[in-house]
């Protein structure tokens, strides 16, 4: 299944910049991507990167050696790694990120427990993404209202 978010519509059908959902399965399989890189790759690839499932361990697994595959063959670079996290925050539904809690406030916002605990993995994993220093935060406020976590106008 794949899963895009309204903010990143105006990118999507192009896929110039690497989508929510394929960051989070790089992040997952331990592999860090760079623009340029995804820029390099066809469209096909790109759509590959988008479908191909990256869930249980011989689906992270299999997904880890196609990008790596990919990666050395379009850059003739080896893919750089990424530690995996053994609990990464975005599955833990009952301590908001610190990250996510100052991004938050900065907008006069307080995300309950139980609204974090609501969310879906992938949309706990954007939040994260969207609020750490030194990232484009532009998308966290759209982020906030498209999972209703932002009511005001």
């Amino acid at each position: 299944m794949t899963e895009f978010f309204q903010f990143e519509a105006d990118f999507v059908e192009s896929l110039r910049c690497i989508p929510m959902q394929v960051r989070c399965k790089l992040d997952t399989c331990g592999i860090k991507l760079k623009l340029s890189d995804w820029n390099n790759m066809t469209q096909l690839e790109r759509q590959n990167l988008v479908e191909l499932p990256c869930s249980t361990e011989s689906e992270i697994q299999a997904y880890r050696k196609y990008i790596q595959d990919l990666i050395l063959q379009r850059t003739s670079t080896p893919a750089s790694e990424l530690p995996i996290e053994s609990h990464p925050a975005w599955m833990d539904v009952k301590t908001v990120p610190i990250s996510v809690n100052e991004k938050a406030q900065e907008v006069g916002i307080v995300i309950t427990t139980e609204q974090w605990a609501n969310l879906t993995p992938l949309q706990r994993f954007a939040l994260i993404k969207l609020s750490r220093s030194g990232h484009e935060n532009k998308n966290f406020v759209p982020a906030l209202k498209e999972f209703k976590l932002f009511t005001k106008s």
